[in-house]
């Protein structure tokens, strides 16, 4: 994968900002993350205002929201109650796009079998997580992040904390799994 890594995560509750690698590594490639619908694209950050490459990806897909948060202790305000919050795992009724425009950091997601996979993220990653997919994102020991959202439409900045089996989303995502295997 180029730009961004991905491992099955160890059970380890230590400082969640750490790897968390099993041992020996399980990487985890990027057929076996398109099958839990997972995407990437590696971009130019440092153009991020006037790439092409990304304007093709925004209109292909309908991306036509978009806004910046940067994730650091003296950036975000209710710093550390917010990172709780986005460990939460969750669920959105909508895919979540996230490119990293700066820094570096990991979002968790579940595999059809509810193993935790951590996608390592750095600066130029776009990424897209399915609508329905319980995930969960933290900072690394930098404790930095800056990331463009990207939405379909009007952004809609709800989270759904597991369980939230009984949406349709869910079952819609859950049934589209089933199909890959």
């Amino acid at each position: 994968m180029s730009g961004m890594e991905a491992w099955y995560m160890d059970e380890s509750s230590e400082d969640q900002r750490l790897p968390h690698r099993l041992s020996p590594n399980q990487p985890v490639t990027r057929e076996q993350l398109q099958h839990i619908g997972v995407y990437h694209w590696k971009l130019n950050a440092d153009i991020y205002e006037n790439d092409p490459e990304l304007q093709k990806i925004r209109e292909e897909r309908g991306f036509s929201y978009m806004d910046i948060i940067t994730i650091h202790p003296d950036k975000l305000p209710d710093y550390g109650n917010k990172l709780k919050m986005f460990y939460e795992e969750h669920l959105h009724l909508d895919d979540e796009i996230r490119y990293i425009l700066d820094g570096s950091s990991y979002f968790d997601v579940r595999d059809k079998d509810d193993r935790w996979i951590r996608l390592a993220v750095c600066k130029g990653d776009l990424i897209t997580l399915p609508a329905g997919i319980y995930h969960r994102f933290t900072v690394d020991e930098t404790d930095y992040t800056k990331a463009m959202r990207l939405f379909v439409g009007e952004p809609v900045w709800k989270a759904y904390n597991r369980p939230a089996d009984d949406f349709d989303i869910r079952k819609t995502y859950v049934s589209s799994l089933r199909r890959h295997i």
